[in-house]
């Protein structure tokens, strides 16, 4: 039943998920407290149990095979059902647990949902860790099956996610428009034809992946002028306090701006989706002690998220 595995270190496994997951031998070498010699090694003794060189240099990074591709989810998966099941035999006790939280997010909604539960995390849990990757794409299942048991995402009309995904939602928000005070040509209030007419600093933490507001301008009939992208919200309020570009946000974000920079708040001139601050996680997790208090703290902090409002 189990030949193809009697001839592997099932140890060499782990070399594998880690090198797929961090494209970088360091990382990975890391992340497993290897030196980055016996990691090379163990990479080679891989590479002979499996008859392929599984992973290439390519720039600055170790990009996967063919092969590797093929094999990579179900290592990944294999990997995590077999820690949830032997890491489960005793029940959690946060008060002397080293366990490691994987989190895959945005910097925004990391600045969202986490600050909180990092302080419930250093009173309870002094040994625990969290580590907070970035997030790959707007489909959560992509940042689960790369390691992570939490993704901090957002979800909207459009959204859809897998049978076996839950979710914890925090209250819906809508969005409005942000432009530094004194602005020239805005008024008190902002019409469509201005803000159509005005440049725009869009975040886009994902490439290939249309901005929320484009797609709803389009299906609006409307285009407007995306002067800068940026992978990340940090430089944005520096970019609009000292421009006139405008940049559409969450509300509580955008009145979080207001409260620390020279910038003004404005109703959006059009129908915009709403924002619904959102924690992802696999369905199969749900029995496991370590998951369910993470989960507990997620709750409380996105019930704070409620009391802010």
């Amino acid at each position: 039943m189990h030949f193809a595995l009697r001839r592997l270190d099932l140890n060499l496994l782990l070399v594998f998920d880690a090198l797929h997951r961090w494209r970088s031998v360091t990382a990975a070498a890391e992340e497993l407290a290897l030196s980055t010699s016996a990691f090379s090694h163990a990479l080679s003794r891989l590479r002979t149990a499996l008859h392929d060189e599984l992973f290439l240099r390519v720039g600055g990074s170790m990009q996967p095979t063919p092969r590797a591709q093929e094999l990579a989810d179900g290592i990944s998966q294999a990997l995590q059902l077999l820690a949830d099941r032997i890491g489960d035999a005793h029940e959690f006790d946060p008060a002397t647990s080293e366990h490691t939280f994987v989190f895959a997010a945005t910097d925004f909604t990391t600045y969202a949902l986490l600050p909180s539960v990092v302080t419930a995390v250093e009173r309870e849990a002094p040994g625990v860790r969290m580590r907070v990757i970035p997030s790959q794409s707007r489909d959560v299942l992509t940042d689960l099956v790369q390691g992570a048991h939490f993704v901090l995402g957002f979800s909207d009309e459009v959204s859809s996610v897998p049978a076996d995904i839950e979710r914890l939602e925090a209250p819906s928000d809508d969005y409005v428009v942000v432009a530094r005070r004194g602005h020239p040509r805005l008024g008190k209030r902002l019409t469509l034809n201005r803000y159509l007419a005005e440049h725009h600093v869009v975040v886009r933490p994902w490439r290939n992946e249309a901005s929320v507001i484009d797609t709803a301008l389009a299906a609006q009939g409307h285009t407007r002028t995306v002067a800068i992208e940026l992978p990340s919200v940090m430089a944005a309020p520096f970019i609009v306090t000292g421009t006139d570009h405008l940049i559409t946000l969450p509300r509580q974000a955008a009145h979080q701006l207001a409260a620390s920079a020279q910038v003004v708040v404005h109703e959006a001139p059009f129908p915009t989706p709403h924002y619904i601050p959102t924690v992802y996680y696999q369905r199969r997790h749900m029995h496991l002690a370590w998951h369910r208090w993470m989960r507990n703290r997620l709750l409380s902090a996105i019930a704070t998220t409620i009391k802010s409002a």
